[in-house]
């Protein structure tokens, strides 16, 4: 639906930890979620303890329980600085047999580190979004950086979200530079929006990054829903990320009202451009995770959608259809 939307890519590659698979092997995909969460500076605080066997454990044991529910696939949308470990995520693929694709980027300006805030520059001025785009677009052609040592396997998604008060010029080199990373190398991009998933979105489309390559996240916020973000998403083009699902918090819709947005799109002809995810945190380090179950959307939420009239293909084309084509790499 829309403009510039992607076709049917079963017969692509998706990039995972463990290399390309076939998209079609991808299942249902849990499009973004957290594994090893770590706030920037906490791996060095005092009171955190970082137990890679333990993490490992925790992690292997949520990732078997999505499994056990009928997942395939788990996206990692946390980018490049917060806890990603690529070599612990290859050894959880490995012994769980859920596929794990890990993601590039950055964002927003507020947890970005200074050297990508201030380089060297006076007086200070944000990162051109060329920076950016060769940062993230190596992550993908050459493989992602484990500090200090090598490079393992290439991202398969590029990663950024806007400051929540508003996109930032910062945030916007970042939006700028993902938009070209993607073009680049074929890799998504998904977008966490500010105060305006519309204007966020055409950033990225200003790129000429075609709309069926983007998911834009954020969008079962309270603010998003009354503003009309989702339905105007759908009809450029995008990918509506229904992306906390499992979450009640206040800020955001709640699972009932979630499953009715979810509806209202089906039944308005974009069923195609819907994903689901729970912004779900494996391991947290630093900050307060999300500790919704990756399965979450599966054993709860699934049942309120065919409560509300989808049928079983609506369903499979939103869990698993719908991924499939928005990471397939052609």
């Amino acid at each position: 639906m829309g403009a510039q939307t992607a076709g049917n890519t079963t017969g692509g590659t998706v990039n995972t930890v463990l290399g390309p698979v076939p998209a079609r092997e991808l299942g249902v995909v849990a499009v973004h979620e957290a594994l090893l969460s770590v706030l920037p500076g906490a791996e060095y605080a005092f009171d955190v303890t970082i137990d890679r066997a333990e993490i490992f454990e925790i992690l292997a044991g949520r990732l078997r329980d999505f499994r056990d529910h009928g997942g395939g696939t788990v996206v990692d949308a946390t980018g490049m600085f917060h806890g990603r470990d690529v070599r612990l995520y290859e050894a959880l693929s490995r012994t769980t047999g859920v596929h794990i694709v890990a993601s590039t980027g950055q964002g927003p300006e507020e947890i970005l580190g200074g050297y990508f805030l201030t380089p060297q520059t006076n007086p200070p001025t944000p990162w051109p979004a060329e920076k950016f785009a060769d940062l993230f677009t190596r992550e993908v052609t050459e493989g992602m950086v484990v500090p200090r040592v090598e490079r393992r396997g290439a991202a398969g998604l590029v990663a950024t979200a806007a400051t929540r008060e508003g996109m930032t010029a910062t945030d916007e080199s970042l939006f700028r530079g993902a938009a070209r990373a993607a073009l680049a190398t074929d890799v998504p991009v998904s977008i966490r929006c500010g105060s305006d998933a519309v204007r966020d979105l055409e950033v990225v489309l200003d790129e000429r990054l075609p709309a069926g390559r983007v998911a834009v996240g954020g969008l079962d916020r309270e603010d998003a829903v009354a503003a009309g973000a989702p339905l105007e998403v759908a009809r450029r083009g995008a990918y509506v990320v229904l992306d906390h699902v499992g979450t009640e918090d206040g800020r955001h819709i709640g699972d009932a009202e979630r499953a009715d947005l979810a509806a209202r799109l089906v039944d308005a002809g974009f069923g195609d451009r819907i994903l689901l995810s729970s912004d779900a945190t494996g391991v947290a380090k630093g900050h307060a995770g999300n500790d919704v179950p990756y399965s979450h959307v599966l054993s709860d939420f699934v049942p309120l959608l065919k409560a509300r009239g989808l049928a079983d293909e609506d369903v499979r084309r939103i869990l698993v259809d719908n991924p499939r084509d928005l990471l397939s790499v052609r």
